[in-house]
């Protein structure tokens, strides 16, 4: 009866120790489980060493393709564990477009929460030296999702840019170069409605009521800003004046002849000298042919240039030449025969200068 009741004590034994391995191996994989988890999930895995890093989600991307294109950035620590995050929190099911910034110090679950919550990094886009359409439809799409060919239909769109209050020409003088903060997802359309609330918050009553002193509409005022911005580029200081000169020869009915617009008509904006041949181009744009302003601006005129017009120098000069010491300022004449005195002065310069066109 001995012997039994030892093989019992031995076998309870075994048991008690097999059960104990089995609870310590367990608890070994769930405190080696609990402390991957932690780490996935918990520890900081985007190190961009102070570089700013931003990724971009396009329109119909899959999860894959976004975790690749974040791969690219260098910036991931161990890509395996946030690609393993990225399953478990479904990030397949909630791909948002956007910009959105890789920061530093990031944690797996941080990273994807503002992928799937769509929390983008706004940014700023700042236009300005733009002359023509096509390069403003260009400028505008590198900053945003929206290629160039959407901008430039809204923008030769009679139609649209009429819903806007514009037509073709005049459409560019709604964008007021300054710096403005968007999402990079924005569409071309959102864009443009932004930008024509921007230009409302821009004419406030005050620079309403100095544009209708001098009896000009909105468009008039950038078309006139936009010739004293390409006349005086270097020192704005003295685009009051200039200003003050196209419109006092408005006022007495006399052609702008300037050299800006002849230069924007013959669309070749190498040109340094504007000689007769220049003057020839039949175009609405050229103000030696044609009377009045241009049909639109000849560029996006600053806002500094806008100012000008609206307040401008007040004076009896009909007209100005650049100083023949190239300092960027002008001679000013209250007539032609000083006007000419200044221009030969500055053309015999430029001679010397051996600036022929």
């Amino acid at each position: 009866m001995t012997k039994p009741r030892i093989d019992y004590r031995a076998n309870a034994l075994r048991r008690r120790n097999r059960f104990a391995y089995t609870v310590g191996v367990l608890g070994i994989i769930f405190i080696t489980f609990f402390y991957y988890f932690y780490q996935v999930f918990f520890t900081p895995n985007v190190e961009t060493k102070g570089q700013p890093t931003y990724v971009l989600v396009r329109r119909g991307q899959t999860s894959k393709a976004v975790l690749d294109s974040i791969d690219k950035t260098g910036v991931i620590v161990d890509k395996l564990s946030l690609h393993f995050v990225a399953r478990l929190m479904k990030y397949d099911k909630l791909v948002k477009p956007g910009r959105y910034e890789l920061k530093d110090g990031y944690t797996n679950r941080q990273l994807i929460s503002d992928l799937r919550a769509g929390r983008q990094s706004p940014l700023k886009l700042t236009f300005q030296n733009i002359r023509l359409r096509d390069e403003l439809a260009q400028k505008l799409s590198t900053a945003i999702e929206a290629r160039p060919h959407q901008f430039d239909s809204l923008l030769s769109s009679p139609a649209y840019t009429k819903s806007l209050g514009f037509d073709t020409t005049s459409i560019i003088g709604m964008f007021i170069p300054n710096t403005y903060e968007l999402y990079w997802n924005s569409s071309a359309d959102n864009l443009m409605q932004r930008m024509k609330k921007e230009y409302e918050k821009f004419w406030t009553p005050a620079r309403d009521a100095k544009r209708k002193k001098l009896g000009l509409t909105r468009e008039q005022v950038s078309t006139l800003a936009s010739i004293v911005e390409a006349e005086q580029q270097q020192h704005a200081d003295e685009r009051p004046r200039v200003a003050g000169v196209y419109l006092n020869r408005l006022k007495r009915n006399m052609k702008l002849q300037a050299d800006p617009t002849v230069v924007y008509a013959n669309q070749d904006f190498t040109i340094k000298r504007v000689l007769n041949v220049h003057l020839q181009k039949d175009s609405p744009y050229n103000t030696y042919k044609y009377a009045g302003l241009p049909p639109g601006p000849i560029n996006l005129p600053s806002i500094a240039s806008i100012d000008a017009v609206l307040n401008p120098e007040e004076h009896d000069y009909l007209y100005f030449c650049a100083k023949e010491d190239f300092s960027g300022y002008h001679a000013f004449a209250t007539n032609e025969a000083g006007h000419l005195v200044n221009a030969r002065r500055y053309q015999a310069a430029l001679s010397r200068a051996g600036i022929m066109k």
